[in-house]
């Protein structure tokens, strides 16, 4: 009889914890937001985006820009050594972030895109080089956030990327475009169905993120998303205080819980983006929603 009593509660169990998602922000663009083995051990987050490597392509020499936290032509982002690997051994999967808003980035031909991957995979990822920005910590993958550029030949920098998981560990690929449909820069990337997360970015996009007290448009953007694009899952990418985001999106913490997650976890949703980890810790907003994301 006790063994019949235990089923329902599985079942409760297996109900209760089907959506459960995870959270995935940005780092490394604000010096005051404290150090990645911090931002790690907080334990609010799956998954780490290092932002940018603000310049690569076109012939130009790849520039990793983390803000105030390390001067890498000075070598000293290789200290993040430590903080990434005690990032891993705690089960939270670190990507470096291509792109940004404002960088000088593109690639003009096919050749092009295969040397960026070869230099990410021998700079950042499970190759050797003698001038790996970031030490001898391997990263988990590579974030696509391509805010500028045409868009063109990114398709072929993300197979590039995927064909290296074949030489040990996986290469993660992830993406966050912007929520209008189709992505202006990451359309034809998306296309080829490589990659694991897309997180998107339903904020400064006043056609598709949440405002007045309405999700509507944010719904209708997100159902086309998950219907139109082949991920492992999919992230609603939000900012993490109205500081964060000047032309609006920020979904206040009562509102996404109560209101926006209901509608989207479904089974490709995977959690929510946070942008970013200074805004984060003034706002406190993943602890706040964590328990319900």
């Amino acid at each position: 009889m006790a063994t019949n009593l235990l089923l329902p509660l599985l079942l409760l169990a297996l109900v209760a914890g089907s959506h459960a998602g995870s959270i995935a922000v940005y780092w490394g663009q604000n010096g005051n937001e404290g150090t990645l083995a911090d931002t790690c051990a907080s334990g609010l987050y799956s998954y780490v985006n290092l932002a940018f490597l603000t310049t690569f392509g076109n012939g130009q020499t790849p520039v990793l820009n983390l803000a105030g936290h390390c001067d890498p032509s000075a070598g000293t982002c290789t200290s993040l050594t430590s903080d990434i690997q005690s990032c891993q051994s705690q089960g939270v999967k670190v990507f470096l972030s291509l792109g940004g808003a404002s960088g000088s980035y593109s690639l003009s031909s096919t050749d092009d895109a295969q040397n960026v991957a070869q230099y990410l995979w021998d700079n950042f990822l499970g190759g050797s080089s003698s001038s790996r920005p970031l030490g001898a910590a391997v990263l988990d993958g590579i974030d696509f956030d391509i805010e500028a550029t045409n868009g063109d030949f990114f398709d072929t920098l993300a197979q590039a990327l995927s064909q290296f998981s074949s030489q040990g560990n996986k290469v993660y690929l992830t993406a966050a475009p912007q929520c209008p449909y189709p992505d202006a820069h990451l359309n034809t990337a998306l296309q080829t169905g490589l990659f694991d997360y897309v997180w998107i970015q339903f904020y400064n996009n006043a056609q598709c993120q949440y405002s007045s007290g309405s999700i509507d448009n944010l719904t209708s953007a997100w159902n086309t998303w998950i219907s139109s694009v082949t991920a492992t899952s999919f992230f609603l990418g939000l900012p993490a205080s109205p500081d964060a985001a000047p032309s609006g999106g920020y979904i206040p913490p009562d509102v996404l819980i109560s209101q926006v997650l209901p509608a989207i976890q479904g089974p490709k949703y995977g959690g929510i983006m946070i942008w970013s980890r200074y805004y984060d810790v003034l706002n406190n907003y993943s602890a706040t929603v964590k328990n319900s994301v």
